[in-house]
């Protein structure tokens, strides 16, 4: 779902002109329905469902949404498109990433992928827009990372990683598109925010978030943010807090049944106790009852055990 509302191309007109240095002399409108591509080249995996694969909807389809080598395996973009832009009057155009993150610790550092991510989008390029050794024809290439659910320290905060020059002996200067090929964006989303806090953020919070309803989610995109609301995007919208709310209320029902079992078995504990089994009686009667594990029937035992009276 939240692909989805990323899909959309004023959400990613804000996303490029407040993250991508290129796009910020650049109105909203203009990036949205000027300089982000609308040729749709669908992949083997595409980022929507076939549903919404029709050219009227202003959602992006981009290049194509994976990469596959022998050595590397596949690799799935979330959201992966071409925007172009006029640079010192000459035509610039990037290939970018977007990419939805709910765990800001999935076991690695996540900009570790994004530059992974960058370095595919980087040589798969051949054969697609260069060959042999038409290197002057690579085309610089971005990573966006939203993370919803970062640590403290992270929220509400944009950082960009790219490839700067470095004079070590002598004051040599290169061209930046020569060498600047390659950026990864980490957007870290947090609430509340402050006055100060970038307008892309407070639109993202608005937009993601799961506790405010899709009526209030229209007035304040439409008013705070002038995003005219579609039927496409009430959908999405719709949709997304719908979804969020089953799953809190089936969180709120497995939390429940799991308090209800975690109190049986507590109860059942306290009463072999007032009959003063042996421990591993105890033990023996938790497996049979509740169907656990030695190790489980232990590890209650030892949590809820009631001293002797």
């Amino acid at each position: 779902m939240c692909r989805r509302l990323l899909s959309e191309k004023v959400i990613l007109a804000w996303i490029l002109k407040h993250c991508l240095e290129e796009f910020r002399n650049y109105t909203i409108e203009e990036i949205a329905w000027k300089y982000i591509d609308n040729h749709l080249q669908i992949s083997a995996v595409p980022v929507h469902p076939p549903i919404f694969q029709q050219e009227s909807s202003p959602l992006i389809w981009g290049i194509a949404g994976e990469d596959v080598t022998p050595a590397e395996g596949r690799v799935a973009y979330d959201i992966r498109f071409k925007a172009s832009v006029p640079i010192s009057g000459r035509p610039a155009q990037f290939i970018i990433n977007v990419e939805a993150q709910n765990d800001f610790y999935p076991g690695y550092p996540l900009i570790k992928r994004g530059i992974y991510y960058c370095g595919r989008m980087i040589s798969s390029q051949y054969g697609r827009e260069f060959v042999r050794s038409h290197y002057e024809n690579i085309k610089k290439v971005y990573s966006i990372w939203i993370c919803t659910n970062p640590p403290k320290k992270r929220r509400n905060s944009i950082t960009r990683y790219c490839i700067a020059e470095e004079n070590l002996v002598g004051m040599a200067q290169e061209y930046p598109r020569n060498y600047n090929l390659m950026t990864a964006v980490i957007i870290c989303l947090g609430r509340p925010f402050s006055r100060q806090t970038p307008d892309v953020l407070k639109l993202l919070n608005v937009l993601l978030a799961e506790n405010i309803p899709p009526e209030e989610k229209y007035h304040i995109l439409s008013s705070e943010f002038s995003i005219e609301i579609t039927s496409q995007l009430k959908k999405e919208v719709s949709l997304m807090c719908n979804l969020s709310e089953r799953i809190e209320r089936k969180g709120i029902r497995k939390g429940m049944r799991r308090g209800r079992r975690l109190g049986k078995i507590q109860g059942a504990i306290s009463v072999y106790h007032d009959f003063h089994l042996p421990e591993q009686k105890i033990l023996q009667n938790l497996e049979e009852k509740f169907h656990l594990t030695p190790e489980e029937a232990r590890q209650y035992l030892n949590q809820y055990k009631v001293p002797t009276r």
